[in-house]
């Protein structure tokens, strides 16, 4: 029998009808909600042809196993946008644009990271496998969606795979806070990748030392450092300003 994930939320429940609706099995919806929202969304599931299932509050809560749920939850098969990343990059048209997480643990950080870059138009989202949070459901709901949308690559050596993307062609540009030069002065129109560091303790060093290029994020307030998800989305958004000019 294949895997099965929870998806619990609106948004990750909705996506996930939207783009496999076979591979859900169960709907669970909050018997006391009422709602207009609610209405519209098993109204939604039932023209999938999914049945919903009305149960208490507590069943919920035990189903989505502590994240928040807004009265939806989901069993669905587990589902991977690509085995691997060649995968993905095999099929692209354009200039590649990547994002390598070093680390994220939190889930709440990569389900932002994720969104942000389903936005961007970013191909994949690379991260170790030892030093990072998986595809969990909190992450799910955080994404609002870009989980079903965006891979997300969890690869067993950081380094050896941003070698790998270096043999490709592909121009890794890291966040550092003493990097020389800003975010500003990189070309974001060749194939490139965004290496972002984990919350708190940044890049590892074998992974800055493995970067191409080394910039910061101007800072002019009084604030020293941004959050790995604010960060991503300042980062990502400058190359598709360039991308876009």
């Amino acid at each position: 029998m294949a895997a099965t994930q929870m998806l619990a939320g609106f948004h990750a429940v909705i996506a996930r009808l939207r783009q496999a609706p076979d591979s859900i099995r169960e709907i669970y919806v909050e018997a006391q909600r009422r709602d207009k929202r609610m209405q519209t969304f098993i109204e939604q599931a039932t023209q999938a042809g999914r049945a919903v299932h009305p149960v208490g509050a507590d069943r919920l809560d035990g189903l989505a196993g502590g994240s928040r749920h807004q009265g939806v939850v989901a069993v669905a098969d587990a589902r991977k946008l690509a085995d691997d990343l060649d995968e993905v990059l095999d099929d692209l048209d354009g200039p590649a644009f990547l994002l390598v997480l070093d680390g994220v643990t939190d889930p709440h950080n990569l389900g932002a990271c994720l969104r942000t870059a389903d936005a961007a138009g970013v191909h994949a989202v690379v991260a170790p496998r030892d030093r990072a949070v998986g595809l969990n459901t909190t992450v799910q709901r955080v994404a609002c969606g870009a989980a079903e949308s965006v891979p997300y690559v969890m690869v067993t050596n950081l380094a050896r795979t941003m070698r790998d993307l270096k043999d490709r062609d592909i121009w890794l540009v890291g966040t550092d806070d003493q990097a020389p030069q800003g975010i500003h002065q990189t070309d974001g129109r060749r194939p490139m990748a965004w290496v972002m560091g984990a919350e708190g303790e940044g890049m590892r060093r074998l992974t800055r030392e493995t970067c191409d290029e080394l910039v910061h994020i101007p800072m002019l307030g009084s604030v020293e450092s941004l959050n790995v998800s604010v960060a991503t989305a300042v980062c990502l958004y400058e190359t598709v300003r360039q991308r876009r000019a």
